[in-house]
């Protein structure tokens, strides 16, 4: 059996969205990224926010009397054109892609081909791209040298856009997530702080805590010093899941990136609604969107590339409680 993987593969149009970027980008897999994901929505791609109109009735009468139309909110998210590009030695390509086809139930292994073969490599490299994504969209900065800087990502526009006015995103300092108890307080604080409009929209069931690994696992400690039975279980079997007050709480786990990026706060709780942020991709309104895979004999390396449009923002502040360090806040 050859350890070399030579047949070329292409992506482009319907496969580039059916094989590659749909499953990633739609589903639960876009539901536990915590945010609103826009996928090939038209270009330029719009982020919509919808308030309800409140005052529809009237008192039953001849002709028509219609209430004035939902205040309708809107911002273009901008796309930038990104590249993902992964190079392996023959040797280590074939027996990554080898463990993805032995895991699979009903395969041939003598049989380096076909379907099998296709779906190893494509998942090989969707996850690298999907991660790639996912963190560049907390921690991108396209003002950097290097590392994450192909977009701007939330947390860079979330600080720079921090203070005190109607239109900036209030911040609250956070405490320390080495000190027991830190992240209830912080959170009874952002819920304290949030505007009306926010705190309106919990029985939508949108409401989402955005929060570092450090916080999550602050607050879920807590949760284990009660003395209840129900907290004594969770202390042995775990959680799926934590909530506070209704609200989920999410790990956006992007503690290792934060590290390479000091010039963001290295923790931070942020109370929103989900639909209010939003991760954008593109793989069908713009030229040379493609996906290639193929083996180069001069290097002895199997290459990857994808290319496609990405971007990410959020729309209306007041939607935004954000919690960051003292040193991080932009108003003192």
């Amino acid at each position: 059996m050859s350890k070399i993987i030579e047949n070329p593969k292409s992506y482009v149009g319907h496969e580039l969205d059916t094989v590659f970027f749909r499953p990633m980008l739609t589903g639960p897999n876009a539901e536990n990224l915590g945010i609103r994901v826009l996928y090939n929505m038209p270009v330029p791609t719009t982020l919509q926010f919808w308030s309800r109109s409140a005052d529809i009735l009237k008192t039953y009468s001849k002709g028509w009397h219609g209430a004035d139309p939902a205040e309708k909110f809107q911002k273009t998210i901008k796309l930038q054109k990104v590249k993902a590009e992964l190079g392996y030695s023959a040797e280590d390509y074939f027996s990554m892609v080898y463990e993805n086809i032995v895991a699979a139930d009903g395969v041939n292994l003598e049989d380096m081909s076909g379907s099998s073969l296709e779906e190893a490599e494509t998942t090989l490299f969707k996850e690298s791209i999907m991660e790639a994504i996912r963190a560049t969209m907390w921690v991108g900065d396209t003002t950097r040298q290097s590392t994450m800087n192909t977009f701007d990502g939330f947390l860079k526009n979330i600080m720079a856009d921090q203070g005190e006015d109607e239109n900036e995103i209030k911040a609250i300092e956070l405490g320390d997530p080495n000190e027991q108890g830190s992240a209830a307080v912080a959170f009874k604080a952002l819920w304290e702080n949030a505007s009306e409009v926010l705190k309106d929209t919990k029985n939508q069931g949108q409401l989402v805590l955005l929060v570092t690994s450090d916080v999550y696992a602050n607050y879920e400690d807590s949760l284990d010093d009660s003395t209840v039975e129900a907290a004594y279980i969770a202390r042995q079997e775990g959680r799926n899941a934590l909530m506070y007050r209704g609200i989920p709480v999410v790990d956006v786990q992007i503690t290792s990136y934060l590290a390479q990026c000091q010039d963001l706060p290295q923790s931070f709780a942020i109370l929103t609604d989900r639909r209010n942020l939003a991760l954008a991709v593109n793989t069908t309104d713009f030229p040379g969107m493609e996906v290639r895979m193929w083996y180069n004999p001069d290097e002895i390396e199997n290459r990857q590339r994808a290319v496609f449009m990405a971007g990410c923002d959020y729309l209306l502040p007041e939607l935004i409680v954000v919690a960051v360090p003292q040193s991080n806040l932009a108003v003192q």
